[in-house]
């Protein structure tokens, strides 16, 4: 019986290469992008908390100078927030780039998985056949054989 070998193995191997490697940056960027929402989490509930003491701090007195400074932090912290913000949207789109090259090189991979299969069924198959004929060669000797049929 002749052994299996796949033509397309090295192919294989390189694609399942790229799949990992696509992985891995896909996992990357979910990180980063979970990181992204937790800081912009954290900047919000900041910026939260500042609006309060701002609103808190108007109602006992109003002092022009100290509201004037107050209201310059809370721009800065807005900013901050902004930019966080837009900073997670681009983790995002970065992500769904990835998630794309991954699922690109995995649909690859599974291409070759598929005719791999297909190849081992016909190999299987050819064999079978290969064996059946040599069965029959066997049983067909066997039968054309002359047979005694009394034995002196």
């Amino acid at each position: 019986m002749k052994r299996f070998s796949f033509p397309l193995h090295p192919v294989s191997v390189l694609r399942a290469h790229r799949e990992l490697l696509a992985q891995e940056a896909f996992a990357a960027s979910v990180n980063a992008f979970v990181k992204s929402q937790e800081t912009l989490a954290t900047t919000r509930a900041r910026v939260a908390r500042f609006e309060a003491s701002l609103f808190a701090g108007r109602r006992v007195t109003f002092n022009p100078a100290a509201e004037a400074q107050a209201l310059a932090a809370y721009r800065q912290e807005c900013a901050v927030e902004i930019e966080t913000e837009r900073a997670m949207f681009a983790f995002k789109a970065a992500m769904a780039k990835c998630q794309a090259a991954y699922l690109e090189a995995h649909r690859s991979v599974e291409v070759l998985n598929r005719l791999e299969a297909n190849a081992r069924l016909e190999h299987r198959l050819e064999t079978s056949r290969e064996e059946q004929a040599e069965f029959d060669d066997v049983a067909t000797r066997r039968a054309m054989r002359p047979q005694t049929l009394f034995k002196s």
